[in-house]
């Protein structure tokens, strides 16, 4: 539990910036290494510690991730928390050969969808996060292994899920030997009721352990199923900046929840962040900058923080 409780405190929340990676999987401009680079540095100067910074996946499908070892060492040398997606075991091998200090993999709660995103059986898919594992308790002991439940309120190809499965799709996991594992509202069907009855189930689950909640924005319900969350046990919430970020299985759908709310609204909560707004929209001009054409969201940029407030300076014009 130490290498976890390093990287996630069990007396604080902790907001995982996954715009480098989730944020950029349907992105049509993408930005430059210097660009993405620049906007790491800004976010971690402003108080972001966790992030994922790219994909193991082939450069020549996803060229948005050609640069993750560049992005693994600006990261080292920021002293950040960085986390990459490992899909299969050649992912998993190039993790392990880097200083990546997070390997994320994919369980979904359907089996249509684990076959249609993984080509492997749900069986399968949580076969591999034993193996990575494995692989990571030989050679890279010091990393951490993530397992998210891909589509765990609702599946784009299945329907309705079983809010069991995920329970038991979560604990087959850590018996398998993940260290942490997630909830993902892959295509924005849950609201507030059903994440925060999930999430007390997970809580139930992990014990002394945090878990992730990963939302996306998708039908509006991005920061009410946040707050549900917060207020039924998750610590570890997942957001992207700008609201970045979509599902290639949810068409319109408009990203992640927006990481600058969420830190407005987890401060409003009473849940101290650590993060300075002012210093998240230098980091969105930066992304804006190197993404035109690219919709960026958020209902704290366009309104500002309240006037007359304690947060009247953070973030001002």
């Amino acid at each position: 539990m130490t290498r976890l409780t390093e990287a996630y405190p069990a007396d604080r929340i902790t907001l995982r910036e996954v715009g480098l990676r989730d944020g950029l999987q349907l992105a049509r401009a993408l930005p430059a290494t210097a660009a993405k680079i620049a906007w790491l540095g800004r976010e971690g100067a402003a108080g972001v510690r966790h992030f994922e910074i790219g994909s193991f996946l082939p450069a020549a499908r996803f060229p948005q991730f050609a640069d993750i070892g560049a992005m693994i060492a600006a990261a080292t040398r920021l002293d950040l928390h960085s986390a990459g997606l490992t899909l299969n075991e050649r992912g998993a091998d190039a993790a392990l050969a880097t200083e990546i200090r997070e390997m994320v993999c994919v369980v979904s709660a359907t089996e249509a969808h684990s076959e249609a995103n993984m080509r492997r059986s749900r069986a399968d898919a949580v076969a591999l996060v034993g193996r990575v594992a494995a692989l990571r308790d030989a050679a890279a002991p010091e990393k951490l292994v993530n397992a998210g439940i891909a589509m765990a309120f609702g599946c784009s190809i299945s329907g309705e899920v079983d809010p069991e499965e995920v329970v038991r799709l979560a604990g087959a996991c850590l018996d398998a030997g993940a260290d942490i594992v997630g909830i993902a509202d892959t295509v924005g069907y849950a609201g507030p009721k059903a994440v925060g009855a999930l999430c007390a189930r997970l809580d139930r689950l992990c014990g002394d352990r945090p878990f992730i909640i990963h939302l996306h924005d998708t039908r509006g319900m991005g920061i009410a199923n946040a707050a549900a969350a917060l207020d039924n046990g998750a610590r570890v919430i997942d957001a992207s900046l700008g609201g970045l970020g979509g599902c290639p299985f949810a068409p319109g759908a408009t990203g992640n929840v927006v990481f600058e709310d969420v830190v407005f609204m987890a401060e409003s909560m009473g849940f101290p962040t650590g993060i300075d707004l002012g210093g998240l929209k230098e980091a969105r001009s930066i992304a804006e900058e190197a993404m035109p054409g690219e919709e960026f969201h958020g209902a704290l940029h366009r309104a500002g923080p309240p006037e007359n407030t304690k947060w009247e300076a953070v973030g001002a014009d």
